[in-house]
C-alpha cells in the first residue's frame, strides 16, 4: 500500500522537515518504492514534482527536501503499486482543473470492481483505480453544481456523499485540495498533528533529525500535518477514526463527517 502526506496552514509554510522523514519511507525505512510525487499550491498555481523512482533515491526528491517552497496546502504520496504499472502516468498526486482552479488528489488503498461510467470530461491517463476515482469525483461534482463552484460547506457535503459510493469498493484513504482547503478521508489509517504556539522541538521517526519550531515560526502560525503514519516520535498525533472525512482549513480541522460504506453499489 501507499502512504500519504498532507499539510494545511494558515500562512504559507515549507514542508522540508516533514518531507525529510516521508522521503525515507520511499524505499529506505519502508517498502514504498514504486514512485513518489508532491504538489504545492502557490496562489492559484501549483508546483508539481513526480518521479517513478523510489523517493529515497530520487534526485528530484532531494531537490524538494532542500528547497523551502512555501505553501498553505501540500499533498505528497509515495507509492507501493497495487493497480497499474510503475511509471510516470501512474504516479500520484494527480491534477485536474475544475471551476477555474487546479485540484490535487492522492490515494492510498485498493478499489475492487470500480468501473464508473465517465462522460469524457475527465479521463484517466494511467491505469490506476486512484486516477479513475479522482476523475469520477470531479465529474460528479461538476454534474451536481454545474459551472459555478459551491460554498465550501456544500462542497464538503457533496464530497462526503461521493466518498461513500467509492469507499464501498474498498480501501479509500485520500487527500484532496483545490488550494483553499484540504479534505482528508481516513478509510483505514490516517493521523494528524496541529503545530501551533507554544511551539516546541520535533524529532523524526525515520531520520535522526530534530527541529526547533520556536526558531522558525511566529506565535500566530498554525500548521496541520496529515500522514498515513506519524512522522515524529515526540509529538501528540491524533489518529483519525476509520471511516471519517475531515475538512482542514487555516491549519486546523474545521469539520468531520462519518463514512461507513454499506454494500457495494454501482457508481454511475
Amino acid at each position: 500500500m501507499c502512504q500519504l502526506l498532507g499539510m494545511n496552514c494558515n500562512v504559507p509554510t515549507d514542508i522540508c522537515f516533514s518531507f525529510t522523514g516521508f522521503q525515507a519511507r520511499g524505499g529506505a525505512t519502508d517498502v514504498h518504492s514504486d514512485g513518489w510525487g508532491i504538489a504545492f499550491f502557490e496562489g492559484r498555481g501549483t508546483r508539481v514534482f513526480l518521479d517513478p523512482q523510489p523517493s529515497c533515491l530520487s534526485p528530484v526528491a532531494e531537490l524538494v527536501r532542500r528547497y523551502p517552497i512555501h505553501s498553505k496546502n501540500v499533498i505528497a504520496h509515495i507509492r507501493k503499486a497495487t493497480q497499474g504499472a510503475t511509471g510516470l502516468e501512474n504516479t500520484h498526486p494527480f491534477m485536474r482543473e475544475l471551476w477555474g482552479r487546479y485540484w490535487i488528489f492522492a490515494h492510498n488503498g485498493n478499489l475492487l470492481e470500480f468501473a464508473p461510467e465517465l462522460d469524457g470530461g475527465y479521463l484517466p491517463v494511467g491505469q490506476t483505480d486512484s486516477e479513475r476515482a479522482f476523475c469520477w469525483l470531479l465529474q460528479e461534482l461538476r454534474r451536481r453544481f454545474g459551472g459555478t463552484a459551491p460554498a465550501a460547506a456544500a462542497l464538503f457535503a457533496a464530497v462526503h456523499e461521493l466518498t461513500l459510493a467509492v469507499a464501498s469498493h474498498g480501501e479509500f484513504n485520500f487527500l484532496l485540495s483545490n488550494g483553499d482547503w484540504l479534505f482528508a478521508h481516513a478509510s483505514t489509517k490516517l493521523s494528524f498533528v496541529v503545530r501551533q504556539a507554544p511551539f516546541a522541538q520535533a524529532h523524526l521517526n525515520d531520520q535522526d533529525l530534530t527541529v526547533d519550531f520556536t526558531e522558525l515560526t511566529t506565535p500566530e502560525d498554525r500548521v496541520a500535518v496529515i500522514a498515513t503514519q506519524p512522522l515524529t516520535d515526540n509529538e501528540r498525533w491524533t489518529e483519525m477514526p476509520a471511516g471519517t472525512l475531515w475538512w482542514f482549513a487555516e491549519g486546523e480541522p474545521a469539520r468531520t463527517l462519518t463514512t461507513r460504506p454499506g454494500p457495494a453499489r454501482k457508481t454511475t
